[in-house]
């Protein structure tokens, strides 16, 4: 195969990690929020949806704002990868473009999944969006765990974990930019932890659930939970270094050296410079995903499948 056509193998690879890890994370945000609002009625919902529009960098507009206009925008919205539906939709267009690099299994999962929420989303108009959110959840995982089980650790896999990684570093940041930044839309501890999937892990280790800062400091650095900052960046570094990027490789530079300042910062330090912490782990993502789209897919020309919306 020429170059082109493995630029464009790699960039379907990339974005299929990052589309199916975003549909996971909205589907893990929205199912927190709801539970959340189901506990506490007193909660006021505008707050609360506005709060999911911050996370997402959306506009809530001026009007009031209810959960059914939230599940309407981020979750059954087909026309953009914003929103759950729009990004499985894009992960399975981008897998189909390169379907000589994914295994069969995890292609059925991603087309199988597709077909399956039209009547999902016909069922949560009539009895509440779990299932919906409960089956996206499930199917991400099935996804990721077939590309660890069924495609040979080549370039091809280090692509859709690349892309993995890098999604998942930027839903993290941005759950907790919300709390730190935004206080008129601010979720609480808990409510982050839930939304990361990562209750019951912060459970374990601090044998309580998480009502404090400390939240900010686990999903941040801890070295053994995938979804921390730091374990994600750890492993997007590790698939820069297999695809032989050096050190000073401008897409694995910035991960570098901000997977470098997590491991060896120190809670105190955490605290007091967490905004601009933030900040920069959102601005090494980016600097390093426009240098992996510089460097291996350099072709020119128009792209058949759908790329990042916003």
């Amino acid at each position: 195969m020429n170059d082109v056509i493995l630029s464009r193998i790699a960039e379907a690879l990339t974005w299929t990690g990052r589309y199916v890890e975003r549909a996971d994370a909205t589907a893990r945000i929205l199912d927190a929020y709801l539970h959340r609002l189901l506990e506490d009625p007193w909660r006021d919902e505008d707050t609360a949806c506005r709060s999911l529009y911050a996370i997402l960098g959306l506009d809530a507009g001026g009007e009031p704002v209810d959960m059914q206009q939230v599940l309407d925008q981020l979750a059954f919205d087909a026309r953009t990868t914003c929103s759950i539906e729009g990004a499985l939709g894009a992960a399975r267009l981008n897998a189909r473009s390169a379907r000589e690099a994914v295994s069969s299994e995890m292609w059925e999962c991603l087309n199988s999944t597709w077909h399956a929420l039209a009547d999902q989303r016909t069922a949560a108009r009539r009895t509440g969006p779990y299932a919906y959110l409960e089956l996206v959840r499930r199917r991400a995982a099935l996804f990721f765990g077939l590309a660890d089980s069924t495609m040979s650790r080549d370039d091809s896999w280090r692509f859709v974990v690349l892309g993995r990684s890098l999604e998942r570093v930027d839903m993290t940041v941005r759950l907790l930019s919300v709390r730190v930044l935004d206080a008129a839309h601010a979720p609480d501890w808990p409510t982050l932890l839930s939304a990361s999937g990562a209750d019951e892990a912060y459970a374990r280790v601090y044998g309580g659930f998480g009502d404090t800062p400390r939240v900010a400091e686990f999903l941040l650095l801890d070295r053994d939970f995938p979804r921390s900052a730091l374990h994600a960046l750890t492993t997007a570094e590790e698939c820069l270094a297999a695809l032989g990027r050096p050190r000073q490789d401008p897409a694995r530079r910035p991960i570098g050296r901000t997977r470098t300042r997590l491991e060896y910062l120190d809670s105190a330090a955490l605290e007091e410079g967490l905004p601009h912490l933030l900040r920069d782990l959102q601005q090494a993502c980016m600097a390093s995903a426009e240098a992996v789209a510089e460097r291996f897919f350099p072709y020119q020309g128009p792209v058949e499948w759908a790329q990042e919306g916003a």
